[in-house]
């Protein structure tokens, strides 16, 4: 089983929102879909950037690894480097 860290970035107002799931598709389809509350009013999202890790446990280290660098530049510079 894989799991995965993700980027998305809004077309509307172009601010970012990372996350983790086991099936990226689909939660990409659903922050698209008016179901998700933190991310329903910038919608529509791109997805930007992923990484894919064995377990859940290393994906949500990493998510809060890059959720805790709290610039912007530092999101892109990962984006830009993938």
């Amino acid at each position: 089983m894989k799991f995965y860290i993700y980027v998305l970035k809004s077309e509307l107002n172009k601010s970012y929102y990372v996350g983790s799931t086991e099936n990226i598709n689909d939660r990409v389809k659903l922050h698209n879909s008016w179901l998700v509350q933190s991310t329903k009013r910038y919608i529509p999202w791109d997805l930007v950037y992923r990484e894919e890790f064995p377990n859940l446990s290393l994906a949500r280290k990493r998510e809060l690894k890059i959720k805790s660098w709290k610039k912007r530049a530092a999101i892109e510079k990962l984006i830009s480097n993938a």
